[in-house]
């Protein structure tokens, strides 16, 4: 793929960016457009996968790769893509495209923004609490955060963690939104982005319906801090990251990434690429969708939590039990939502994970349950059903390709 030159920012969003409110969409981890404006859907409970069909063979290694050079060559397709699958402790590297708009390819030490992917992480310390018995799942805000509006009181945990709690979502707020026009790298305080929406009531009774809001997982960090009487971030640290040994894993609260990182582009339909990777500041969704991590680093943590390794046995089958739902954007195959976690029954089998998509990035993150097998897709552009619908279907096609041949015997 030959080079694409790319003018600079001038520090701020230009407007092949669209309008603000779009930015804060991508911005928050990919709630999508419809969920403020259209009916929650019920919540149907999910008691086992559909079967799943055994594909034929397995795409090969070499038409993987093809499939990957056609996502980033498609005219405004994303710059770069990098995938890391892990069978059984062998990781294969595939990259596409550029890291950043020279000639070095993407690595899979290569830092960025994981988006949504985040909601497994503060999934994973809120549910090793409950493992130690410092938090229940019935846990409720009016009992951890009796601070917060006595309208949300109900509202647990698991409720929080599976996405039916009601809350509002701060993130498509008008004030939110302002201020985030006004200084996209604005710093927020993490204890503030609730009071957003403190004065809305819950958009439907806790447990009836499913519908993805940025708030639940931000309520699962204060429910967290609150039982421990720790931050936040010092609780990801000796829960997860550095229980395993996730160096390159981090949530920092301004724009800046660490380098090397795999540069995070917005493409419009003509011109030149833009880079955005530091435009906007992470503050804004916190243990929502702030962590910046590598692929490499993202594969070890999802083969943990969604294997054996951080959950016990009782708790992982909580984690796993699911209802309709999808994660943000949609995954491979049929989506449903467990705590933080999703379930993807694809045409070759079921597999656990997260998505996500942030300004300049697109994630997937998944794993097999006994956590033998795992797979990371990282694209370097913010590709959702709504903004480019026949791209994102393209690259979902070629994620459930992938899935394929993790799962191939």
């Amino acid at each position: 793929m030959q080079t694409r030159e790319v003018p600079p920012m001038a520090g701020k969003l230009r407007s092949s960016l669209a309008c603000a409110t779009a930015v804060v969409a991508c911005l928050l981890t990919s709630v999508a457009a419809t969920a403020a404006t259209a009916p929650a859907p019920a919540m149907t409970p999910v008691t086992a996968a559909p079967p799943a069909t055994a594909s034929p063979a397995a795409a090969s290694g070499n038409r993987l790769q093809l499939e990957l050079d056609s996502l980033t060559a498609v005219k405004g397709g994303p710059p770069g893509a990098i995938v890391v699958l892990d069978r059984q402790g062998r990781r294969t590297v595939y990259h596409s495209g550029l890291a950043v708009i020279d000639p070095r390819r993407p690595s899979a030490n290569d830092h960025m923004r994981i988006a949504s992917v985040a909601k497994a992480f503060s999934g994973a310390v809120a549910l090793r609490l409950v493992d130690r018995g410092t938090l229940r799942l019935d846990d409720t805000i009016a009992y951890r955060l009796p601070h917060l509006p006595a309208a949300w009181g109900a509202v647990t945990l698991r409720e929080l963690l599976q996405h039916t709690s009601g809350l509002p979502d701060y993130s498509g707020s008008d004030a939110f939104i302002k201020l985030l026009q006004a200084d996209p790298r604005r710093y927020f305080a993490p204890h503030s982005l609730l009071t957003f929406v403190a004065d809305r009531p819950l958009l439907f009774a806790p447990g009836t319906r499913y519908q993805y809001s940025n708030s639940d997982n931000v309520a699962v960090a204060l429910m967290a801090e609150a039982a421990t009487g720790r931050r936040y971030e010092d609780l990801l640290k000796s829960l997860v990251t550095g229980r395993l040994g996730l160096r390159r894993t981090s949530l920092p609260s301004g724009y800046a990434l660490p380098k090397p990182f795999l540069h995070g582009y917005a493409v419009p339909p003509t011109g030149a690429p833009e880079d955005v990777s530091t435009e906007v500041g992470a503050s804004g969704a916190w243990a929502s969708g702030g962590i910046v991590s590598t692929p490499n680093d993202l594969d070890t943590f999802i083969k943990a939590y969604a294997g054996p390794e951080l959950l016990s046995r009782s708790i992982r089958k909580e984690q796993q039990k699911v209802v309709a739902g999808s994660s943000e954007p949609p995954g491979p195959g049929t989506n449903a939502a467990g705590l933080a976690i999703f379930r993807y029954t694809t045409r070759c089998g079921v597999v656990y994970g997260h998505t996500g998509n942030t300004l300049g990035y697109t994630q997937l993150a998944l794993a097999t349950a006994d956590g033998s097998r795992s797979l990371t897709f990282s694209v370097n552009e913010t590709l959702t059903p709504k903004t480019n619908p026949q791209l994102f279907d393209k690259m979902r096609g070629i994620q459930e390709d992938f899935v394929c041949a993790l799962l191939r015997r």
